[in-house]
């Protein structure tokens, strides 16, 4: 009697299981083709539900709307723009404005973070009580308060423009905002920044050549006076040569209001002051918490060398820590780009106030713009992302991770 030996199974037929199911078997495949169908039905319903209404509203659905003239006037624009613009122009205004208020903020959160995080680890017990406290107090407040707070109680309660508060005889600080100078281009503007470009590049190679140094043969080169004056000279012998690059248009009292010069919305300054202060309290937990993260030889091992504190931090801690900071601190990026649609609680002309609010109200076309402001976020976002992650691979690479 002979044993035949068992056929081996399918493998086609496990492959497929595994790759449709998981280790789950052909129970997952089903629940997935479940949960689909699910989703396609919710689906179905809200864009039908959607139409319906639409059609009952008599509202034609689309994006041609975009080309229709907004009628309506904005208070801060980076470009030209006029009520008599269509609502893709009123679009393309909001969403500068957004990213304005978005970058400067950035910026000073980050500024101010990292002086304050460096404060609360400072030796000195006043400064690391006072960091403390700021951080305690601005992270422990409503954002939409700061807000009000910085516009209501601090911008608002400032004298008219006829008593405003004059700096230099130039500069004007009101109710009405900040008015101040506006530079006008002359001949002599295109070499000016071509000298400073240039100064920037070699500034930016020195000090390039001097971190190579430094990591080569441990050689420290001080190159910031070669930078400064790189950074001041080159600009100053163009100005020399070609003439002045810019001339100022002095805002002038005309009335009840100033003529001339360029205008700061107190909406703007509000803002970028509340979204500043309060997203620097949060960073600033990130950096000390990521200096705390290196090990305290680190810096110790630095002074053993001769370098000062700052400099031991600068060169050798910061670095380090950086890679436990950026990610927590590109979700602070992130937070503060979306927290800037609460814009429109005091009318700063942002994305969400002038094509959400103000567009949506006069077109009805709530899904197209309520779609196309989720979508603009969400790009800032995965861009924002993008970058950090980009840097964060960079320094990776650079630190031999």
């Amino acid at each position: 009697m002979s044993i035949e030996p068992r056929k081996p199974p399918l493998q086609f037929a496990i492959r497929l299981q595994r790759a449709l199911g998981g280790q789950a078997g052909w129970g997952g495949f089903i629940l997935q083709i479940l949960f689909v169908a699910v989703l396609a039905w919710i689906s179905y319903e809200i864009v039908s539900n959607a139409s319906e209404n639409l059609k009952a509203q008599r509202i034609t659905a689309g994006f041609g709307f975009l080309a229709n003239t907004a009628g309506f006037d904005v208070n801060q624009s980076l470009i030209p723009y006029a009520g008599s613009d269509t609502y893709t122009r009123v679009f393309f205004v909001g969403l500068l404005n957004t990213l304005l208020v978005s970058l400067i903020g950035v910026f000073f959160a980050t500024l101010i973070g990292f002086l304050v995080a460096l404060g609360r680890l400072s030796p000195n017990w006043l400064l690391a009580r006072i960091s403390g406290g700021y951080v305690e107090l601005v992270r422990n407040l409503p954002l939409l308060f700061q807000i009000l707070f910085w516009y209501l109680a601090v911008l608002a309660a400032l004298p008219n423009p006829r008593q405003s508060i004059a700096l230099f005889g130039s500069f004007f600080l009101s109710n009405r905002g900040l008015v101040i100078p506006k530079p006008i281009g002359d001949p002599g503007f295109e070499p000016f920044m071509l000298a400073l470009l240039i100064a920037v590049v070699a500034s930016v190679g020195l000090w390039r050549y001097s971190r190579w140094k430094l990591f080569q043969n441990g050689q420290m080169i001080k190159v910031w006076p070669y930078v400064l004056g790189l950074l001041i000279g080159l600009p100053v012998v163009s100005a020399l040569m070609f003439g002045a690059p810019v001339s100022f248009e002095v805002p002038v009292l005309k009335g009840f209001n100033f003529s001339g010069g360029s205008r700061v919305i107190p909406e703007f300054v509000a803002l970028t002051l509340a979204l500043s202060t309060y997203t620097a309290a949060f960073i600033a937990e990130i950096v000390r918490a990521g200096i705390l993260a290196v090990h305290k030889g680190q810096m110790e091992a630095g002074t053993s060398l001769g370098l000062q504190r700052g400099s031991a931090l600068r060169l050798i801690v910061i670095p380090q820590a950086l890679r436990v900071i950026l990610p927590p601190l590109t979700n602070q990026y992130l937070n503060l780009t979306k927290n800037s649609s609460l814009a429109v609680a005091i009318g700063y002309p942002d994305l969400v106030s002038v094509f959400a609010g103000t567009t949506l109200s006069q077109t009805g076309q709530a899904i197209e713009i309520i779609g196309i402001t989720m979508g603009v976020y969400l790009l800032i976002s995965l861009v924002t992302s993008a970058i950090m992650s980009f840097y964060g691979w960079r320094l990776g690479r650079s630190l031999g991770g």
